[in-house]
């Protein structure tokens, strides 16, 4: 095995043991282990288990980011949504240990992305979007960044839930998270206020 295939074997094996355990729970001696080499092997291309874990992480990081940017493509709104949340939803589904890493807590040395970090990416990018259409609507374009925020959140947090359990089926949710988002958007006040707070 080159050394270029023994470091992605040793990042694959590294990847399911983080997803599986999460990164306290995963040690050097297990990742050599599985990929029957010596721990000095390990060390050797990554530093530690700090080094192999900000690779994974930034590898994950990346390819969601990738994955959503490309599924963008819509000029409207609404299908812009959907195609979000289908993206993530893909994501979900077809690498699952990614996702389980990044929704992990990252420890804290580590200098790398995470999920939270992904969701402020998309939610920069749903902002634009958002601040072009509240400005159309006559609605104040500095609150786009809250409600991007808001709507990534939104579909991240159900992304999370739909993890573990996979019903209904991911278009069926990708629909009924939209159907939230851009009803909620679409019938949206200039100016909210809270019912339970007036005159307070």
């Amino acid at each position: 095995m080159s050394a270029a295939q023994r470091r992605e074997q040793l990042i694959a094996i590294g990847r399911a043991l983080f997803a599986e355990r999460g990164f306290d729970a995963t040690s050097i001696e297990e990742v050599a282990s599985r990929a029957k080499v010596s721990k000095p092997v390990v060390y050797e291309h990554f530093g530690g288990k700090e080094g192999l874990y900000a690779v994974v992480v930034d590898r994950e990081v990346r390819g969601l980011l990738d994955r959503i940017s490309n599924a963008l493509t819509a000029g409207h709104p609404h299908e812009l949504l959907e195609q979000a949340a289908l993206a993530l939803l893909d994501y979900i589904e077809n690498e699952t240990d990614g996702f389980r890493v990044l929704v992990r807590e990252s420890p804290v040395m580590s200098p790398t992305g995470n999920f939270m970090s992904v969701l402020n990416d998309v939610a920069h990018q749903a902002e634009h979007i958002l601040g072009s259409e509240f400005k159309r609507r006559g609605f104040d374009p500095k609150l786009a960044e809250l409600y991007a925020q808001a709507l990534v959140g939104m579909v991240a947090l159900t992304g999370r839930w739909w993890l573990e359990v996979r019903k209904p089926r991911k278009e069926v949710v990708a629909a009924h998270l939209v159907n939230l988002a851009w009803n909620g958007l679409s019938n949206m006040e200039a100016k909210p206020t809270l019912v339970t707070r007036q005159g307070k």
